[in-house]
């Protein structure tokens, strides 16, 4: 089997990949299409249309992280005799995240820890502002590879979880109900947590907003590993800023787009840095110390498989993008 690679990659993690390779796998791995294409399947998200077309026996194409680009989303609708596929290396790093932003805005910890770096234990000796999650109610807006984790961690720690998706299916273990997202402002009034681990799309942008936020009860806790947009901005800023409500945010509305301004670029057009009952981080989400191995490994395994014929796993639905 042909593989045409078309990402920027390091040798090191090159090398490491075509170890992981059953051996009638031939992986080129290049920007340009090769003088005589003849690859069965495609790897890359930054994807020209010439690269779906010059190879006649091209049947597959992996975009080799979560979610589809949507430039490349719209190309590819266009050749329905291709599969598309998803890679979820980074699923876990992210549930870990989603559910460490939880606890540290439900234990105060940054206050805290800013306090006692001064040398101040008077919250010691104040009403606690910590929030109880055993007992309460987790709502986790979308459930794949990483909603599901994050259910699990939250009932490990006592929490009832309900689970929205686009259309409610089978019961998933790990979430006490699952619901279908046109029923989600019924269920928000008890949501004690909301996290949002749902891909960004023309049907999720902007799908939590002043309403939304308006239903969940006092000092719930809203977290967002997913995409900032998803969340309108200004409501969200607008609900902590009243101090109702905390949260926890890996995702933003604003970005770096040059290596000089990684340095000083604000997240957000409202001072989000400001609230101490926000926990911030940097779209850090699916990073983590073993992040290249599961990379290599959950794409040798999707290439190992079609070797065989086997039917892949993360097929993307392109009417929705994920």
């Amino acid at each position: 089997m042909n593989v045409l690679f078309v990402e920027e990659i390091s040798p090191a993690q090159e090398n490491s990949l075509r170890a992981l390779l059953n051996r009638d796998i031939h992986l080129t791995v290049s920007k340009e299409i090769p003088a005589q294409p003849d690859y069965q399947v495609l790897v890359g998200g930054r994807l020209k249309p010439e690269m779906l077309t010059a190879s006649p026996s091209l049947r597959t194409v992996i975009i080799p992280w979560a979610g589809v680009p949507v430039p490349v989303r719209e190309m590819l609708i266009g050749h329905p005799q291709l599969t598309v596929h998803n890679l979820h290396y980074n699923a876990q790093p992210t549930a870990e995240l989603a559910l460490t932003l939880l606890l540290a805005a439900a234990k105060n910890i940054l206050p805290l820890d800013s306090k006692l770096r001064e040398g101040d234990w008077r919250p010691r000796y104040a009403a606690s502002e910590s929030i109880l999650l055993s007992g309460r109610t987790a709502v986790i807006l979308g459930l794949g590879e990483i909603g599901r984790r994050v259910a699990e961690g939250c009932r490990a720690i006592g929490m009832k979880t309900v689970g929205i998706r686009r259309r409610s299916s089978a019961p998933i273990e790990s979430v006490n109900q699952v619901i279908p997202l046109d029923q989600l402002a019924e269920v928000l009034p008890r949501a004690n947590a909301l996290i949002v681990a749902l891909p960004l799309t023309g049907e999720t942008k902007g799908l939590i907003g002043r309403t939304e936020l308006s239903l969940l009860p006092d000092r719930a806790i809203v977290v967002n590993v997913a995409r900032g947009p998803i969340i309108q901005e200004e409501a969200l800023f607008n609900e902590l800023t009243s101090g109702r409500l905390r949260a926890g945010l890996d995702v933003w509305y604003m970005y770096p787009d040059t290596l000089e301004s990684r340095e000083r670029t604000e997240p957000s057009a409202f001072p989000f840095h400001s609230l101490s009952n926000v926990v911030m981080t940097p779209h850090v989400g699916g990073d983590s110390d073993q992040s290249d191995v599961l990379w290599e490994e959950g794409l040798a395994a999707l290439l190992n498989l079609a070797a065989k014929g086997d039917p892949l796993p993360n097929r993307v639905n392109l009417e929705y993008g994920y």
